[in-house]
Parts: C-alpha cells; sequence; structure tokens
C-alpha cells in the first residue's frame, strides 16, 4: 500500500522587496522591474513512500529537503503538482518545537498526543512509557522551560513514536540523546517501519540513512539528484562533496602525522584551509575505559568570515565503521559566523564504547556541507578498557536477570 505520492511537485516562494518612498514617474515607468520574483525551493519533485518503507532524503542546506518534508506534512500546498498523504501523520518537523514553556513535561506530553488525534484517555494510559523511553521519570511534572534543549528533544521523540503514526516524517532525529538512546530510537524506528509505517527521513548523517533506509533521495538545488539504493546514492553525495573539498584542497596543504600507528592514511587532511584547526586534545588523553566522559577540544583559526559554518566530531573504529557522527547542525547547536581565532568543546558524559581502538575525526565544514574547510580524518587514537562485557560497538550499562518458576519438591513415596 502506497502511503505518500509526490508527483512532478514545484514550489515557488515569492519574496518581495523592501518598501522605499518612488516618485509618480517610477510608479508610473517602472513598476514591472519592482515585480517580487519567485524562488524555486524544488522543481519537478516526484516520489513515493509504501507502507513499512524508510526513505531518506539528503542534501545541502537549502537543497529544499525541509520544504518537501513540510509540504507532507500539510504546511502549505505545492506551486504545481500534487501530493498525496494517506494515514495518521507523526511529524518531527523540529523536536521540541511546538512546546509551551510553562506547561509542564506531563501536560505537553498529553497536549502533543491529542494533537497527534489520540484521546486524553489513550494518551493518559501512554504518558508512562513516554516518560519511561524519554528517561524522564523524574522531570515530567517541571516546567519545560526547566528542561534542557537534549531533554526537551527525548520527549518529543518519544512522545512523536508512541502515537502510533502511519505516516512519520523526521526532521534530523538521531542526534537525541547519548550511545545508548541514539540505539533505542534506531530500535524505535525500525520497530515501526516493520509496523507498517511509511517514514521519510531529512538526515545529513550517512551512516543512518545506509542502515535504516530502503531508499535515498538526493536533493540538489531543489531538483532529483538521484534516486535510489541509499548506499548507492548516500555513496554519490559524499563522493561530491568529497570532490567539491578535494578541488579547493590547495595542493601544499599539511599533512597530519598519526604516530606510530600504522593504519593511519599518509594523507587524513583535507579542506580548502579558509579555516584551519589546531591543538587536537583528547582528555583523557587517548586512553579511558568504558563509561567514562571522553573530551575533545581544539582551535580554529577562520582566515576570513565564514557563515555559521558546521563542527563536526566523529568516533571511528580501526576500519572505518562509524560509531559516532555528530555535528553542530544536527544537534542544533546555533555557530556564529567565524572570522579570527576560535576554541571548540565538544564533551560525551558517557563513553559508551565497547574495548579497542577507535579514531576521533574532527572538522568543520561549510553551512551547506559543499566542502570542508578543514578535515582531520583518522588521526587521533583512542583506547577504550573495560571488561569484556559485550561484543560489539555499544557497551552500555546492563544487568542480567533469570527468572524460573519455582519447582515444588517431588514427593517421597511413603514406605
Amino acid at each position: 500500500m502506497t502511503r505518500i505520492v509526490a508527483e512532478h511537485v514545484t514550489k515557488e516562494f515569492v519574496r518581495t522587496p523592501g518598501r522605499r518612498r518612488v516618485s509618480w514617474r517610477e510608479s508610473l515607468i517602472g513598476w514591472r522591474k519592482r515585480r517580487p520574483s519567485p524562488t524555486v525551493a524544488l522543481r519537478d519533485v516526484s516520489v513515493s513512500v509504501r507502507a513499512g518503507e524508510m526513505l531518506g532524503v539528503i542534501g545541502a542546506n537549502g537543497a529544499g529537503k525541509s520544504t518537501l518534508l513540510r509540504l507532507l506534512g500539510g504546511i502549505g500546498l505545492p506551486t504545481s503538482g500534487r501530493i498525496v498523504v494517506d494515514g495518521r501523520i507523526g511529524a518531527l518537523l523540529e523536536l521540541g518545537a511546538g512546546f509551551l514553556r510553562d506547561l509542564t513535561g506531563r501536560e505537553n506530553a498529553m497536549l502533543a498526543g491529542v494533537v497527534a488525534g489520540l484521546l486524553r484517555d489513550e494518551m493518559a494510559d501512554r504518558l508512562p512509557e513516554v516518560a519511561r523511553f524519554a528517561e524522564l521519570v523524574e522531570h515530567m511534572d517541571a516546567p519545560i522551560r526547566t528542561y534542557s534543549t537534549g531533554m526537551q528533544m527525548r520527549l518529543a521523540f518519544a512522545v512523536a513514536v508512541h502515537t502510533e503514526p502511519q505516516v512519520l516524517l523526521v526532521d534530523e532525529f538521531l542526534a537525541v540523546g547519548d550511545l545508548a538512546f541514539q540505539a533505542k530510537c534506531h530500535s524505535r524506528i525500525k520497530a515501526l517501519r516493520e509496523q507498517g509505517c511509511a517514514i521519510v527521513m531529512v538526515s545529513h548523517g550517512m551512516r543512518d540513512v545506509k542502515e535504516l533506509c530502503n531508499r535515498a533521495l538526493w536533493l540538489r538545488r531543489g531538483e532529483v539528484a538521484a534516486l535510489g539504493a541509499p548506499g548507492e546514492v548516500a555513496g554519490m553525495y559524499e563522493a561530491d562533496m568529497h570532490l567539491e573539498t578535494l578541488r579547493r584542497t590547495p595542493d601544499a596543504a599539511p599533512r597530519l602525522v598519526g604516530g606510530e600507528i600504522p593504519l593511519v592514511p599518509k594523507e587524513n587532511r583535507f579542506g580548502s584551509l579558509e579555516a584551519e584547526i589546531s591543538n587536537v586534545t583528547l582528555r583523557p588523553s587517548g586512553l579511558l575505559r568504558c563509561g567514562d566522559p571522553l573530551a575533545v577540544e581544539f582551535d580554529i583559526d577562520a582566515r576570513t568570515c565564514l557563515r555559521s559554518p558546521v563542527l563536526v566530531v566523529t568516533i571511528t573504529k580501526e576500519d572505518g565503521t562509524v560509531c559516532l557522527d555528530t555535528n553542530t547542525l544536527s544537534a542544533r547547536v546555533e555557530v556564529p559566523d567565524l572570522a579570527g581565532p576560535a576554541h571548540v568543546h565538544f564533551g560525551i558524559d558517557h563513553l559508551e564504547l565497547g574495548t579497542g581502538l577507535y579514531f576521533v575525526n574532527v572538522g568543520v565544514f561549510e553551512r551547506e556541507w559543499s566542502h570542508a574547510y578543514d578535515y582531520h580524518r583518522h588521526a587521533y587514537p583512542l583506547r577504550v578498557e573495560g571488561p569484556p562485557a559485550h561484543v560489539g560497538i555499544l557497551a552500555p550499562p546492563s544487568r542480567w536477570r533469570l527468572e524460573t518458576p519455582l519447582r515444588s519438591a517431588a514427593p517421597r513415596e511413603g514406605r
């Protein structure tokens, strides 16, 4: 069953110029010059999503991703073309944006559930599970204004996925919370998909697109650049961005070195160097135990004014497998325009990785992801130690419990 259909969708926005005093001559002769000109956000976009299918939408900022998501959610109408959505819509266009600051977490969750189409009694029955999922049981009766951004995002995600949506529209949800909570988000999204929910996800995280989605749509300047298997489409997008970065990388760009670790490539620094990263420091330095905090600090020297650049921290395994991929854009951290020196601090309260060798990668990117100003790949080793309680990437705190029915003693045979 096809739940989402978009056929030849074009969306134009009209930007009117600022008003100024004009003469009678200008008003009579020059009126044609002052007519507003439309800006095309989407041009002839066609895509469909079936029940139980997940579509990843990727592309640079300004490519039309959020515009498409809003149109699918019923916010505005296309200039031309047709959109049909069949089923109850759960929309996470901006996590936490609809919360009222003076209401409690419980009241906001109840309100959001009712707006999503549930009855008050239905939502009341689900509130305990929402609170447990969001890990906010002790905070549900506190006003939202006392919540951190992360707490609001966790609550918004928990409400959305507990309203039984048939269509889920998501804009960058997997940056919510720590590694363990992100894994829980992955599991919940997969469960919704298996239950027949049609999901459209806008994301800058290529790993999430490759792992979770059945298909991917790459938008470039409002047009369809590619639509197909997520690995292929994401690979084309990454290659396009990498080629642009290489084109801008100076021939004499300095190369990073990785000490005596043989897995570090000889060339692992890329970027236009309009801004340079230096003094990268891990705290603790290179060795920590599973569950310990980790801080990554580095300096940026912007040689020109950078408009709201994107800061990136990635943790990868020895073979390049991505364990954590986060950035200021998906985390909704506002980065001002940079000109000159700046210091960056990124912190994780509990790094719940399994025992092994990892690498920390840092970067600063152009705000629309068109290229990297400076990216250090596979350069800063990090060894995690701990008891071998888990096999895999994550090693969150866990407990085992085994319950068996009580067995009554067999009656003895009397003599």
